[in-house]
């Protein structure tokens, strides 16, 4: 929207306040609300702030930072009956320097250099949460139902959640395509159309600040939380990705057996490549290690397929005469990422591989769950890290992530996650309390 399409449009809906947000590298959404008399200015000069308090942003002695919004994200919050609106903004160090630890410009400058090459990039994230009950001032974690896969209501007690949701997801800009509940009890995923790069990173901001705020309006916890119960389904954000040239889908042929082109093919080798490296910030908590492992539809193994679920890449179907629909899966990263970082980082991987021309290793259709040690020696198939250390001392070694990331957002955002892996690494956990305190 134009700037006097917004002050025609918050006059007419009687919009009392504005929310101006943006993300730190950790992937937090941030905000600071101005009364309406101050949007004008806003969106002409921008509003300064404090960052040195926000993760990955300033130094104290050099605080002062500038938010620009981006009239594109501009929507009102439904919820707010047109009384407050939103809009997303970039992070800059002065009226004309973006400022180069802020998320987004990070995702700019790597889609930039996609441009370079010919190439757009547009992705499709599906992200899963729980809804937890809500127990007065202590959320115990208790799944809001005891629904499974595509079931449906009474038994899937969250279903007008969902559709209140994605009506307002609708009313925000998204296209909703489907919703449905999980694997998991209590597990749901609302699935919306797939898009450019930096307006889907945008959208999956939207999507879990509009889940949370629904959520807790009908007296439950949403968690996007990777594993938070011990036993079932984690919850994934599987990323459907393509790269488009002069408007067609370059990662489409059909005379390759899975329809994928030779840039598609590469691209596939350069996630397999740096996906021990990239699995830091696709997967960048502690807890995400919990999700990552053998038997609950998660990928560990770094290889591609197409109707293996145990992969770390999977083909999806082709419709047949439909080659703008031909992509590649990546299943690894969850939605405790930032997404801005996320898609950043899987785009430089992709096109490194085709920079490098390298074809990736025949597929694997087998189930990789049943393959021991010597099998996967035998398909020459690597498994991603198993903890956060081991992910960010693979990051640290790789110069195409770290290139991608930029010397700040690289640094920064390895020396959060180092000290929250030894925060977590020194805890005296309750399973060691129960496993070994009487018996030794």
């Amino acid at each position: 929207m134009e700037k006097e399409e917004i002050l025609k449009e918050v006059k007419k809906r009687g919009t009392k306040f504005v929310d101006l947000q943006f993300v730190d590298i950790l992937g937090v959404a941030k905000c600071t609300e101005i009364p309406i008399a101050r949007l004008e200015t806003a969106l002409d000069e921008g509003i300064w702030f404090d960052g040195s308090s926000i993760e990955g942003f300033a130094r104290i002695h050099e605080s002062d930072m500038l938010l620009k919004p981006d009239s594109n994200t501009f929507s009102i919050l439904p919820w707010t009956e047109g009384k407050v609106a939103r809009i997303i903004c970039d992070i800059h160090k002065d009226e004309k320097t973006p400022f180069e630890g802020d998320p987004r410009y990070i995702l700019k400058k790597q889609l930039g250099k996609a441009k370079e090459m010919g190439f757009d990039f547009f992705v499709g994230p599906e992200l899963e949460f729980f809804f937890f009950k809500e127990n007065g001032t202590e959320n115990k974690m208790e799944v809001h139902d005891k629904a499974g896969y595509f079931d449906l209501a009474p038994v899937d007690m969250s279903s007008e959640v969902k559709r209140e949701v994605s009506l307002y997801l609708e009313e925000m800009g998204l296209k909703v395509e489907m919703l449905h509940h999980e694997v998991a009890p209590g597990q749901h995923e609302i699935d919306f159309r797939y898009g450019d790069a930096l307006g889907i990173a945008d959208s999956v901001m939207t999507y879990k600040h509009v889940v949370k705020t629904i959520a807790a309006k009908h007296g439950l916890f949403a968690s996007f939380m990777p594993k938070p119960v011990f036993g079932i389904n984690g919850s994934g954000m599987h990323t459907h990705q393509s790269l488009w040239k002069d408007g067609k889908n370059a990662f489409a042929d059909e005379s390759n057996e899975y329809k994928l082109s030779k840039e598609a093919l590469f691209y596939i080798s350069g996630i397999m490549e740096h996906a021990r490296a990239f699995s830091a910030v696709t997967a960048p908590i502690v807890n995400s290690y919990k999700r990552l492992v053998p038997g609950y539809e998660a990928p560990v193994y770094i290889c591609w397929a197409r109707i293996n679920r145990s992969a770390l890449i999977r083909v999806p179907r082709d419709i047949k005469g439909k080659l703008s629909g031909i992509r590649i899966e990546v299943r690894c990263p969850d939605p405790s990422c930032n997404p801005y970082l996320a898609f950043s980082v899987m785009l430089a991987s992709g096109l490194d591989g085709i920079r490098e021309k390298k074809e990736p290793p025949k597929p694997v259709e087998e189930n990789l769950y049943h393959f021991d040690d010597e099998k996967l020696r035998k398909f020459y198939i690597k498994t991603l890290p198993g903890s956060l250390g081991e992910a960010l001392e693979e990051m640290e070694k790789d110069k195409v992530v770290g290139e991608a990331l930029g010397e700040h957002v690289f640094s920064k955002f390895i020396e959060a996650k180092k000290g929250e892996w030894d925060e977590y690494r020194i805890q005296v956990t309750e399973w060691e309390k129960k496993k070994y305190f009487d018996v030794l």
